[in-house]
């Protein structure tokens, strides 16, 4: 692991503490929207946040909604980590982590 990726990881991690906490607060709780994990592209410039949304019935309400407080959680960003470049910010459901909860209720059946 380079310095960067490990300096990266601790970025993408407090992203997503930030993130979850703006989306707690901001959130009317018609679904729980859980941030999974946050990935760092272009060097920085963009970040994206994979989210699972319960019921997922409520995924496409979700997005939306994330991408109305997109402007909170950079201004979050912007004031807590001590960062030159602020990401611009984007949500996508986690597909990974849906597959996941998929099989482990096949696993049950």
């Amino acid at each position: 692991m380079t310095i960067q990726s490990g300096r990266n990881e601790k970025i993408e991690e407090q992203i997503k503490e930030i993130a979850a906490r703006v989306i707690e607060r901001e959130s009317n709780k018609t679904a729980l929207i859980t941030v999974n994990r946050v990935e760092l592209f272009e060097r920085g410039r963009k970040a994206v946040l994979y989210i699972t949304v319960m019921p997922e019935s409520g995924e496409e309400s979700a997005i939306n909604f994330l991408k109305r407080l997109r402007p909170d959680i950079r201004e979050q960003v912007k004031k807590n980590l001590n960062i030159r470049t602020i990401p611009f910010l984007d949500a996508e459901i986690d597909v990974g982590e849906k597959a996941r909860r998929h099989i482990d209720e096949l696993l049950k059946e």
